[in-house]
């Protein structure tokens, strides 16, 4: 008699396969209670404001001589901001910090002197003239643009077009899987928000004085929600 790949005798393998098969038609899903879904909305905008981060951003051996310079720069940026029609009340208080700079790592580093830095976040509604008010800052000598960011006036209303658009999306889906295992979709029992505000997007970009003339198309803002939600089912 030929060993069972198990390990069982030739004449146990029917018994192991059918108490096997008996296990597996008495698994039920525990607590059944309906059918859960999953649904997504995503919405779309135009861009109708920008914000830019820069900074001047000076090194000089003497911290004085440092400041000095830094302050020059940034009187030159604030007037190419205001020819751009840019209020002061767009221009957000700039953060100034002066520290050491130096020139490696360890105890090789050397020391350069100072470093001074203002930070500077302008916004404007002028879209189009974005790249032209970037190109006058980094002239008028702030040298590092941190980032430019796209965005809409009125996010919380995009937000709540999503979010109706996936619980939506989780109702076709429902009603497909209702209707494809021939019962009825009940009523909601349960709703999952699974998209925080946190993770919403807009279109954005890096800088670090590294922006060029294509990054700075401003493309759509974009807001998503997901959702998960759970029906009864009526036979």
């Amino acid at each position: 008699m030929s060993p069972h790949p198990l390990g069982l005798p030739s004449s146990q393998a029917p018994y192991h396969c059918d108490l096997r098969l008996n296990v597996l038609m008495h698994q039920k899903i525990d607590q059944p209670w309906g059918l859960s879904v999953h649904g997504t909305g995503v919405v779309r905008a135009e861009p109708e404001i920008a914000r830019i981060a820069v900074a001047v951003d000076v090194v000089q051996p003497e911290a004085e001589a440092a400041f000095a310079d830094a302050s020059t720069a940034v009187t030159r940026v604030r007037e190419a901001i205001r020819a751009h029609s840019i209020p002061d009340s767009a221009v957000s208080s700039s953060r100034l910090s002066i520290k050491s700079a130096y020139d490696g790592y360890g105890e090789s580093r050397k020391l350069l002197g100072f470093r001074c830095r203002v930070e500077y976040a302008i916004q404007t509604r002028e879209i189009e003239a974005v790249q032209r008010l970037v190109t006058a800052i980094v002239a008028a000598g702030a040298e590092h643009v941190d980032s430019v960011t796209f965005d809409v006036l009125d996010k919380p209303t995009m937000r709540d077009r999503a979010r109706r658009e996936a619980v939506a999306a989780a109702r076709r889906k429902a009603e497909v899987y209702a209707d494809a295992a021939g019962v009825r979709l009940g009523s909601v029992v349960h709703i999952q928000d699974l998209n925080p505000e946190m993770d919403e997007m807009t279109r954005g970009h890096g800088g670090g004085g590294g922006i060029s003339t294509d990054d700075l198309a401003p493309g759509a803002v974009e807001v998503t929600a997901a959702v998960l939600v759970g029906y009864a089912l009526e036979s």
